[in-house]
């Protein structure tokens, strides 16, 4: 993420060419290779950044300014251009993309083969306002508004994670705020051929209106987005390559991690472990929640209840088994860090009121108390917080998985505008806080020598994945209608640069795991699970008990649901494991290439327009359909089949041509799988 600074694009003054238009309309300049138009005290800077796209900035009072808190890397690659001024317009090109600014200073953007539009600013009004909008909001921060033409036909994907379940999410209001299960990318699809980031981590919103979209920055200094045209594929490479692409996912991380809410000891953690391995079910990872510690923000482990960290590390080392461990950002008064922490200016500060952002439980006291969140704007703090967690996890126990759990970061009440980060107000940067957190994680463990980086967040934000950070879909409910809502939600954020992606297997809040009915979600969502990025069991099973530090969930291990459901899971677990060649290939498509793992058909068949309106299935890397099972006691699917391939059902062999919907048998213990063109895949034992 870039550091805050004032300085001003026009510091250094390079060769200037002026072309002047009439006293009524804006002055074009041309400046290393970047295009200028000011007009009306506004200025409007388009530059090459990166292959067939540009940078577009504008500024009211001034020169454009570099160094505000953004997704874009520091410097983007090298890629020409040409710009042209003449006849009162000016023109910038970059390889496919053109980009042209009339004399009033409205933007088209075009494809340079054809000359076709892709997007165009749009006027909110023939007089006032124009396209982009500036309200005063004090100390050179304003409301911003960004208004583009709405187009016939249009579909609109990414934007992050959100459970509203549709993945066109064209006529929809989006907040542009990070909230537990709603995670905020800024990063926008089109099926017209465009993909845009909106470089903004300020809270708003964006509008995707029948007559206009039109993007709200609450308080910001300028507007700042990013466009690359081509085909999704091509958007998917373009924009990892200027936001930076997710490191190789290590070996482990894509097997099977266990997790519940929550094992409460060393030998509850343990004891689950030894049972995986005692009955021959691969297990890669297990996870030690929240409330290990002995007050939140001291992060580090509760000798009563973890008496030997040590001694569990090396056992779960010799079954094979990697320790994840949970690490909240909050600080409670009551741990030893608060004071000092404080003293520094370590925590997120207020406008108004005591340095408190919500209440939490705490050991040792009997109510809630009033936690603060460490600033992960702020490079020291981060600093600080790393040295604790290597302090006491890693340097003495190796330990090197984290869960960032409550990363958005969880305020109560979400009053953004009450803030004040290290790198600016709440209202201007608060997006930007889950991808800072994951950094803190990210470069921390880089300085100890460590290249395997995996960290499992549950909020992000558009740069997120080149910290290594895998994002969960928060605290889901647990029935087939949250199930039908994560393919939208998975596709959504892996469309907006984030590879690494899970849920809750079987939903966060509640599922009773001897009632037959949440039995069928529970295997549904596992053969689900075993096809996602990431294959993580969790959730706080019944019978729960009241938040806080005591708390655990009913039983969640694969054994826990009976003989029936518990051989599926099992069977699933196994697929996984003869899977993990070929997750640990496309994970390697994500690292190199910018592709995601999880991908709407539509990328892969892009000339296909049926492939545009499929949101129930999806294909796992380039081989594999996936048609997740979504309704209670279904026992057949019908799945549509891109046109372009040949696919071979990979339970039976028969062989299908695309373009085609298809009906399969679909029991409880299947879940229907495609093979195209042929490829090879252990799927069957």
């Amino acid at each position: 993420m870039n550091q805050p600074a004032e300085n001003a694009s026009a510091g250094a003054q390079p060769k200037v060419s002026l072309a002047q238009s009439s006293p009524t309309v804006g002055t074009f300049r041309e400046r290393d290779g970047a295009l200028e138009w000011s007009g009306r005290q506004e200025t409007l800077r388009i530059e090459p950044w990166g292959p067939d796209a540009v940078r577009v900035r504008a500024r009211l009072g001034g020169p454009v300014l570099d160094g505000l808190p953004g997704a874009l890397l520091d410097e983007p690659p090298a890629t020409g251009s040409t710009v042209k001024i003449e006849d009162g317009t000016g023109q910038v090109t970059v390889g496919g993309l053109t980009v042209e600014v009339s004399a009033e200073g409205l933007v088209r953007f075009l494809r340079t083969d054809d000359r076709s539009e892709v997007l165009a600013e749009e006027r909110a009004h023939f007089w006032w306002p124009g396209s982009r909008l500036y309200t005063a909001v004090g100390n050179g921060h304003h409301r911003l508004e960004q208004r583009f033409a709405a187009y016939e036909g249009e579909r609109l994907f990414g934007l992050g994670q959100h459970q509203h379940g549709r993945l066109d999410q064209k006529g929809l209001v989006l907040d542009l705020v990070q909230r537990n299960a709603e995670v905020s990318i800024p990063v926008l699809v089109s099926s017209r051929g465009y993909t845009l980031l909106w470089n903004n981590p300020a809270i708003g919103r964006v509008e995707l209106a029948g007559n206009g979209t039109r993007w709200v920055a609450d308080s910001a200094r300028q507007l700042d987005y990013w466009i690359t045209v081509g085909t999704p594929a091509d958007g998917q490479r373009n924009y990892s390559a200027v936001s930076g692409r997710s490191p190789m996912l290590p070996e482990w991380a894509a097997g099977f991690w266990q997790c519940k809410l929550r094992y409460r000891t060393q030998d509850e953690l343990l004891a689950v472990a030894r049972e995986y391995k005692r009955r021959g079910l691969p297990l890669s990872a297990i996870v030690c929640d929240f409330f290990h510690w002995t007050h939140l923000g001291d992060w580090k482990f509760d000798l009563a209840e973890w008496p030997d960290p040590a001694a569990m590390v090396r056992e779960l080392d010799e079954l094979g088994v990697k320790l994840v461990v949970s690490v909240w950002p909050s600080v409670s008064p009551l741990s030893e860090n608060h004071p000092v922490m404080e003293q520094r200016g370590y925590f997120i500060g207020t406008q108004y009121g005591p340095m408190a952002h919500a209440d939490w439980p705490d050991k040792g006291v009997a109510s809630t108390v009033q936690v603060a969140f460490y600033d992960a704007t702020n490079p020291e703090a981060r600093e600080f917080v790393w040295s604790k967690v290597k302090e006491n996890y890693l340097d003495p126990y190796g330990i090197t998985a984290f869960w960032l759990d409550a990363c958005e970061p969880e305020l109560k009440p979400g009053f953004q505008e009450n803030l004040r980060y290290w790198t600016g107000p709440g209202l201007e940067v608060g997006n930007s806080y889950p991808a800072e957190n994951s950094r803190t994680f990210y470069e921390g463990l880089r300085a100890h020598g460590d290249e395997e980086i995996v960290t499992l967040n549950r909020s992000a934000w558009a740069g997120s994945q080149r910290y290594g950070a895998a994002v969960w879909s928060g605290d889901v409910p647990t029935d087939f209608a949250a199930l039908r809502r994560q393919i939208a939600a998975g596709l959504n954020t892996a469309l907006s640069g984030i590879p690494w992606w899970n849920t809750d297997i079987g939903g966060f809040h509640g599922g009773n795991p001897d009632d037959p009915a949440y039995r069928e979600v529970m295997v549904r969502w596992f053969q689900f699970g075993a096809l996602s990025p990431l294959m993580r069991l969790h959730g706080f099973r019944d019978p729960g008990m009241p938040l806080g530090p005591d708390m655990t969930g009913g039983p969640n291990e694969v054994w826990s649901y009976g003989t029936e459901a518990g051989a599926i899971l099992e069977r699933y677990l196994r697929l996984r494991e003869r899977l993990k060649p070929y997750v640990l290939k496309v994970m390697r498509e994500a690292h190199e290439q910018g592709l995601p793992v999880l991908r709407p058909l539509f990328l892969e068949f892009p000339e296909d327009q049926a492939s545009w309106a499929v949101d129930d299935a999806y294909l796992f890397g380039r081989d594999l359909l996936v048609a997740p099972v979504l309704t209670a006691g279904a026992t057949a699917r019908t799945a549509y089949l891109p046109a372009g391939a040949w696919w071979t059902d990979a339970w039976t062999g028969e062989s299908y041509e695309g373009g085609t919907a298809v009906t399969v048998d679909a029991p409880l213990d299947r879940i229907p799988l495609f093979l195209r063109d042929g490829a090879r895949l252990p799927v069957r034992e």
